[in-house]
């Protein structure tokens, strides 16, 4: 616990709000089962050819996404809460040539807004090491294009 607190009352290094005309329930199961978290995940035109998804405070996520250009980009998020629909907390290890090039501390909640969903992410770089500056300078731009992904697949329906 005390280490969300000490999170909590960080300055996180991104915020992001976003408005997805859609129910909060709806937004929640885009981001929990595997099959429809690994539709959206990711910055435009990258597909996800691994996503495993245990929602549970100790379970794990593992999704290695694929960029346009056939690179592989894995990562392994532990869930340190989960509080259905509301909120959603992991701590995610990003990997480089087999090492863990930055650790992120990622919260997200989602709140009802008169039939939509308020979202709001914060990511906390726990750790990084010189090689993950490209990576962590395109954090927010990466976050945003994921969005706008969800965004289209939840007007689908």
């Amino acid at each position: 616990m005390a280490e969300r607190d000490t999170a909590r009352s960080a300055r996180p290094d991104m915020t992001i709000v976003r408005v997805f005309d859609a129910p909060r329930q709806l937004v929640w199961k885009a981001w929990t089962p595997p099959q429809h978290l690994a539709r959206w995940f990711g910055p435009r035109d990258f597909t996800n050819p691994v996503c495993e998804a245990d929602v549970r405070p100790g379970g794990t996520l593992r999704i290695t996404m694929q960029g346009p250009d056939g690179t592989l980009y894995p990562m392994v998020a532990v869930y340190d809460e989960v509080v259905e629909p509301e909120r959603l907390v992991w701590t995610t290890d990003v990997e480089h040539d087999g090492n863990v090039s930055f650790e992120i501390r990622q919260v997200t909640t989602f709140a009802e807004r008169d039939g939509k969903t308020e979202l709001t992410l914060h990511a906390f770089v726990v750790r990084s090491t010189p090689e993950s500056a490209d990576a962590l300078g395109g954090m927010e731009q990466g976050w945003s294009q994921s969005l706008d992904k969800l965004d289209a697949l939840l007007a689908r329906g």
